[in-house]
């Protein structure tokens, strides 16, 4: 695949009368240029200490893992690190009603954001973002506050256009359905879809509606896709995407169970095959957001978002996991790109089904218009024996068997079995209806 084509965001989109932007020239031009990419790392210690509960897959203690092994590796020096603030409650209520955030404040996402509209960084990290499954009443898939859809908002003030893009296993419903009926913001979902893998959504027909109209994109993959395949479907797709849409700023969502081996994932993708998704959006040269979310193999989550660290700081990693405070969970090969791909497994997305979906993204970019318009608690204690004694060896034994979930009183049931069997219908589009039915998207 070759380079991506230059081009600048303020050129118009498809079928824009071209001088229509004077407010997109201006505001891109006090971004500066890209000669020395400026980067800014939100990281808060006490996020990484949450627990979700005993056997839950979620475990924000990869944050921990993660930020260890980039300041291990010096990463450090190449970034400005700051630890976010507490989002006020005006700002949550952006997007979430106000009896839902009585409790829930997330400002990391928010506070990153704002160092690309000021102008201070060029990509912004926040590894403890990324949570695409939260609605704007209620929470899902183990996301509570939607830091995706406040971040955006944040963005839309500055910017005309921001381009939403999502690696993540699961589709990107909490974002797609706030934006459906927006032209200003383009979401563009890769992730595995068989009408019943969590969250059910994500079909490749769902496009979004009224002014958002083709400003929903779904990329739909079956099982075990590979480092070559989902480099053919992503670039191909994001080059269109790219050139018709002409974002003044991209927010990427990096959820890492999308790699091979990850508990509740099911692709194959190596560490760097990962990592390309991210170097090939950083070679756009547009202010960008970069996220977490997913991933439940947190061993490999940290390697995945320290070398993704790494593409954005133009910095080259030594394979061998410098000393650091989690290096016990690592074994036993203590790499950072170790073998985690299956040689054996099928992947089932043909050529011909990836040719098939970029003809059609390919139709629906065509019928864009013109310029869009410009109007936790206490720690428990597992997670304290994990801090002192966990080592990969207890990482192993919790992902031979990804199939069960243990629930309070002791009953487990089958993962899979529970995605298939347990859902609420408003999880689904019908038609011109958003999820919920509850008019949960924004209009901006």
């Amino acid at each position: 695949m070759p380079s991506p084509k230059s081009y600048s965001p303020n050129v118009p989109p498809a079928g824009e009368a071209p001088g229509a932007t004077p407010l997109s020239n201006a505001l891109f031009s006090s971004t500066g240029p890209h000669n020395k990419d400026r980067i800014h790392y939100v990281f808060n210690n006490d996020v990484a200490r949450y627990h979700y509960g005993e056997g839950h897959p979620m475990k924000p203690a990869r944050l921990a893992l993660t930020h260890n092994l980039v300041i291990g590796y010096g990463l450090d020096a190449r970034m400005t690190m700051t630890a976010p603030r507490i989002a006020f409650d005006e700002e949550i209520m952006n997007f979430h009603s106000e009896d839902y955030i009585e409790f829930l404040k997330s400002g990391a996402s928010i506070e990153a954001a704002r160092k690309l509209i000021t102008g201070q960084a060029d990509v912004a990290i926040n590894w403890s973002g990324g949570l695409h499954h939260a609605k704007k009443f209620e929470a899902s898939g183990f996301c509570y506050v939607n830091d995706i859809v406040l971040a955006i908002l944040e963005l839309l003030t500055t910017y005309p256009r921001v381009l939403y893009v999502d690696i993540d296993v699961h589709h990107g419903d909490g974002v797609q359905e706030a934006f459906f009926r927006s032209d200003r913001v383009m979401t563009v979902s890769f992730h595995r879809y068989d009408g019943s893998f969590f969250p059910g959504t994500g079909s490749i027909d769902e496009i979004g509606t009224g002014p958002g109209k083709y400003y929903s994109i779904n990329v739909p993959l079956a099982e075990y896709i590979d480092d070559s395949s989902y480099a053919y479907i992503f670039k191909g797709t994001m080059t269109q995407v790219m050139e018709s849409f002409r974002p003044g700023a991209v927010v990427l969502q990096c959820g890492a169970d999308s790699l091979a081996s990850d508990r509740l994932g099911c692709f194959n993708l190596s560490i760097k095959g990962h990592g390309e998704c991210v170097r090939f959006m950083k070679s756009f040269k547009v202010p960008m957001l970069v996220l977490g979310g997913g991933g439940y193999t947190i061993r490999n989550v940290a390697r995945a978002w320290t070398y993704e660290t790494s593409v954005l700081t133009n910095t080259q990693l030594t394979d061998s996991l410098p000393p650091n405070e989690y290096l016990s969970h690592y074994g036993p090969d203590f790499k950072l790109h170790p073998p985690i791909v299956d040689p054996n497994a099928e992947n089932l997305n043909t050529r011909q089904y990836l040719d098939s979906i970029r003809e059609t993204v390919g139709e629906y970019l065509r019928y864009l218009n013109g310029a869009p318009s410009v109007q936790m608690q206490e720690l428990p204690q597992d997670i304290q024996g994990f801090e002192k004694s966990g080592d990969f060896m207890v990482d192993r034994a919790e992902d031979r068997n990804p199939e069960t979930r243990y629930e309070r009183g002791g009953t487990g049931r089958r993962r899979r079995e529970k995605e298939t069997n347990e859902y609420d219908d408003r999880e689904y589009y019908d038609g011109e209806n958003d999820q919920d039915r509850d008019g949960g998207e924004l209009d901006v």
